[in-house]
């Protein structure tokens, strides 16, 4: 059984107003790196790491590097795990998108799964990608503890699949920056804690 830690990256500009980010490559603002800090001592005072992976977008990376060093590991940044595609929708405030397609944003929020956003991805390719990520991660660290540093949207439809839920509960998880999910997966699979931030709320 492999435990995965998924993690969410630090903050990044655009998180608040709500905009639509998925593969820009957005710096993290201070708050971010406080919050990958916190999560790096934490994690170090209480976990094991033997391994780390990552999307390749550079918040993610960034994240996991600083949380890797207090393990003397690097991040191994895999495709699969990058953020959706949001397509026409990238970089756009969220009320823009709800103003100039109304339809498609109404689909996007009550039902999700039957949904592909214009010029984007849909949930399924995203699930796709991100579980056959995280397969490879389990064939490579059985028995071993990995942290995986990736995207809500990413966090979202992996919880779906390890909980057995459909797509159309995407919507039920809201992962945080740098809040941590774990996941016990093999023959059997546990979800031990969802979205842990309280390690946030220190200093």
């Amino acid at each position: 059984m492999t435990t995965l830690l998924l993690i969410r990256h630090g903050e990044v500009i655009g998180i608040q107003p709500p905009t639509f980010r998925g593969r820009l490559d957005l710096a993290l603002t201070d708050n971010g790196k406080r919050q990958i800090a916190l999560t790096r001592d934490h994690l170090s005072r209480h976990e094991k790491l033997d391994a780390i992976y990552c999307s390749p977008l550079s918040r993610c990376v960034i994240t996991a590097n600083t949380i890797g060093s207090a393990f003397g590991l690097q991040g191994t940044a895999h495709a699969g795990l990058i953020d959706i595609d949001y397509g026409s929708w990238s970089s756009l405030p969220v009320s823009e998108v709800e103003q100039r397609w109304p339809h498609e944003a109404s689909l996007w929020q009550t039902a999700p799964h039957r949904f592909r956003i214009p010029g984007g991805e849909s949930l399924q390719e995203v699930a796709a990608r991100a579980t056959d990520a995280l397969a490879d991660i389990q064939q490579a660290h059985p028995q071993q503890r990995v942290a995986v540093v990736t995207h809500d949207s990413v966090i979202r439809v992996l919880l779906c699949h390890f909980a057995g839920l459909p797509l159309s509960s995407y919507w039920l998880f809201q992962p945080s920056p740098c809040g941590i999910t774990t996941i016990k997966a093999g023959d059997t699979v546990a979800i031990p804690s969802i979205n842990s931030a309280q390690h946030l709320l220190l200093a």
